[in-house]
């Protein structure tokens, strides 16, 4: 698999980017678990979205299977005749330890096979052309201390940082709830631990932010324009992480389009529903006719269709509790952190 030597490439500079068309919608294809990645790929571009975020997964792309070069050529084309840009994603379950979820993380006693996967991540999203690869820390085991913890991840994302460097690849890490990096302010650690390397950048999950964030949604965004890099988009309720369809939590999704577009922010905005794939024609239909009115709203996304009644927007407080408790989601995998891991 060739590698990129321009370290431009695979980067979205703000003299490049379009100007003037509104926020370019993708879905997760981990929302599509059930569906072979081509068919997922063919029903999204016919639903009208302008990208993916790919879930390096067994079933998608998967990075350790034979002929991956081949593959990822032949993806590209695939790519490129539906008209659909592409975000790389590194959130599967099982695909590294059958037995354990997310595991091996950079926070393990042997981090080797998730570094691996990173450094092929990036590979990948060099061949493809990718907007960004996005990454995220993981559980803290309750063996290790915290500061051990915190070592391995410095290390760790600087491996992670010197490949995409060399590929030319841009990263946006992500700040999950219940992981070790959960929030803005612990990404911001990290990167002065890293010491600002320019190909390190954030992903902004727009549910993390009204789940657990002190700030409104748009102001998070506005917060972190400089380095964004990545976003995915899902309605969620505070203190709960629980990624829902729109209009069923309790974010007002105007203001964070219009403050998006105020940032100059023109890659890949990516719907985020893991566990919808049992319906995901349906949910990804309804999700960009919902992000399409909401867009109109903001006045950044003219002619768009009214949302349907059922999923009319909640009204919500101006500004968001930050001293209401967090309540635990039903989940499927223990934390450390301040909220469960649910993805």
């Amino acid at each position: 698999m060739s590698t990129a030597t321009d370290p431009s490439a695979g980067r979205t500079d703000s003299t490049d980017r379009p100007g003037g068309t509104g926020p370019r919608f993708g879905y997760g294809t981990n929302g599509f678990a059930n569906h072979r990645l081509d068919d997922a790929l063919a029903v999204l571009a016919d639903l009208g979205y302008a990208g993916v975020a790919l879930t390096l997964d067994h079933d998608h792309l998967d990075p350790f299977a034979p002929g991956l070069a081949r593959r990822v050529t032949a993806l590209r084309r695939r790519l490129d005749a539906l008209g659909l840009a592409v975000m790389i994603e590194t959130g599967a379950r099982y695909l590294l330890d059958p037995w354990h979820k997310h595991a091996p993380t950079l926070l393990h006693d042997d981090p080797t096979r998730r570094v691996e996967f990173l450094r092929r991540a990036v590979r990948i999203g060099a061949d493809l052309g990718a907007e960004a690869v996005s990454f995220w820390a993981g559980v803290r085991p309750e063996h290790v201390p915290p500061r051990a913890a915190w070592d391995r991840l410095v290390a760790g994302c600087a491996t992670v940082v010197d490949a995409a460097d060399r590929a030319g690849v841009q990263l946006g890490f992500e700040p999950e709830p219940g992981m070790l990096v959960e929030d803005i302010a612990g990404w911001r650690r990290l990167r002065a631990a890293l010491d600002g390397p320019p190909c390190f950048g954030i992903t902004l999950d727009i549910g993390h932010c009204r789940c657990l964030e002190p700030q409104p949604v748009d102001r998070c965004v506005h917060e972190v324009a400089e380095h964004l890099v990545n976003v995915q988009i899902d309605d969620m309720r505070r203190g709960v992480h629980e990624h829902l369809e729109f209009g069923e939590g309790e974010i007002d999704f105007p203001p964070v389009l219009r403050a998006l577009d105020d940032a100059g922010y023109h890659n890949l905005v990516a719907v985020e529903l893991p566990r919808h794939s049992h319906a995901a024609p349906a949910v990804a239909a309804r999700s960009l006719e919902f992000l399409h009115a909401a867009a109109a709203r903001a006045g950044i996304l003219p002619d768009a269709p009214a949302p349907p009644a059922r999923m009319a927007q909640p009204a919500v407080p101006a500004q968001p509790d930050a001293t209401a408790p967090l309540r635990s989601a039903p989940t499927d995998a223990s934390s450390t952190g301040t909220v469960p891991v649910r993805m």
